[in-house]
């Protein structure tokens, strides 16, 4: 009788195979897994990715139109106005090089040479001053068109004030103008008119008092 007989009764028990230990729950000395946690999809709130900027994905708010013409506007009026005070500024320098020359020409201060250089550098230095108002003008026009994308009230006040005295300003000349009859005395003046107008009224339309009112981060 053979041992190696699988169906011998005095052999050997056949072998089992090796049976896996129970499962049971982690304990000491085993690692945790970490907890699942569902991706956040449809149903779930979305967070923010910088919670101290809520505002950061917001669309920025756009000039109205209006306060966009307004703004052109004074940009156009401040290139006049540089235009001006270099005018100015050429006739004063010339009038004073003829205060000079008639300065050489005087022999003695009763001889009318010198009353005409005297009358002369007057006059030189009251041009001097209109070509440093149309200066300041100027720069007055430039800085409120600037201020206007990020300026508050005060931006918004001075700019009203300013359309309505340049609007006073015109509408004098263009008195003076229809008097005289002159078809070019009359439409520079009612251009400037109509631009004063533009300025003073957008700042204080509805759409331009919300623009300057509007909260800024």
């Amino acid at each position: 009788m053979s041992f190696g007989d699988p169906n011998n009764p005095y052999g050997p028990p056949p072998q089992q195979p090796p049976t896996a230990p129970p499962q049971g729950p982690p304990g000491y000395g085993y690692p945790q897994a970490p907890p699942t946690v569902p991706p956040q999809g449809y149903g779930y709130p979305q967070q923010p990715a910088y919670p101290g900027y809520p505002v950061g994905n917001m669309m920025q708010p756009t000039m109205p139109g209006l306060l966009t013409t307004a703004r052109v506007f004074l940009f156009i009026i401040s290139a006049v106005q540089i235009l001006g005070a270099l005018v100015w500024f050429y006739v004063a320098a010339f009038v004073s090089d003829v205060s000079d020359a008639a300065d050489r020409y005087s022999t003695s201060s009763d001889d009318p040479f010198s009353s005409f250089s005297d009358g002369a550098g007057i006059a030189s230095g009251v041009i001097v001053l209109f070509a440093l108002i149309a200066a300041g003008l100027a720069a007055l026009s430039i800085i409120l068109g600037v201020k206007f994308s990020k300026g508050g009230q005060g931006v918004r006040i001075t700019t009203v004030i300013y359309g309505a005295l340049g609007g006073i300003v015109g509408l004098i000349a263009l008195f003076a103008g229809l008097d005289s009859g002159l078809a070019s005395a009359i439409l520079f003046p009612l251009i400037w008119v109509v631009f004063a107008a533009i300025i003073t009224a957008a700042p204080v339309v509805p759409s331009g008092t919300a623009w300057f009112a509007r909260p800024r981060y």
